[in-house]
Formats: structure tokens, sequence, C-alpha cells
């Protein structure tokens, strides 16, 4: 037996965090139409990259809530990625504490609740085979 809860609030992190890297294509797509780019090829790949993982956090959330392993699998790959990211802006001088926050909290619960998800449903598939 899944987890529904866990499942679905690692989904609903992962799909937050998809509408928030759109929301940032989108910014960046406004900032090329009023000609803020130094360079217009470069603009240009980094908003498509950053609709492609937009895209990645929602297929992955789709696919956590139905208790996709792969997706946790994803999920669980870009929550480290994000946390890595938070952490390597502590760096910079002086430290944006509201993108830290902004970028390692979320990872951090969605991390969280992706293993919870998954030694969840590990469990449940293993007193399952236990009882037949």
């Amino acid at each position: 037996m899944r987890s529904p809860r866990l499942a679905a609030a690692a989904a609903a992190v992962l799909a937050l965090e998809g509408a928030a890297l759109t929301i940032v294509a989108l910014v960046e797509l406004f900032g090329l139409s009023a000609g803020d780019a130094a360079s217009l090829p470069t603009a240009i790949a980094l908003i498509a990259l950053t609709l492609i993982g937009a895209g990645a956090l929602f297929a992955f959330a789709v696919g956590t809530r139905r208790g996709r392993t792969w997706a946790r699998s994803g999920g669980v790959v870009l929550q480290v990625l994000a946390l890595a990211l938070a952490l390597a802006s502590l760096t910079v001088q002086p430290v944006l504490w509201t993108f830290v926050l902004g970028v390692g909290a979320p990872a951090l619960v969605g991390f969280v609740l992706l293993i919870a998800s998954a030694r969840s449903e590990s469990v449940d598939s293993t007193d399952e085979s236990v009882n037949d």
C-alpha cells in the first residue's frame, strides 16, 4: 500500500518548484524583450533550458503522485542540485539570504518528502510480500 499523503506532498513541492521555475523563465523572457540581454543566443538558450527544467519538475510531480520510482529518483536528483546551488550561493558576498532560503528550503523539504515517500512505499511493499 502506497503512502498517498507523502506522495501527494512531495508532488506538490515538485509542482510548486516547477511553477517557480516557469515564472523565472517568463521574467527572463520579458527581460529579453526589453533588450536587457548582452547576448541574444545565450539568453534564448538559458530560457529554453529553464523551461525544460520546469517541464521536468512537472513531469516528476505527476510521476511521483502516481508512485513511479523514476519520478522520485529524478526529483531527488533535482532537489540535491538545488541544495548544492543554495549552499554554493553562501560563498557570494554579500550573502543573498532570500535566494539561499528560497531555493534551499523547498529543496530540503522536497528531498525529505521524496525519501520518506520512497521508504514508506518500500516498507509497504515488503509487508505485502510477507503477507502473501
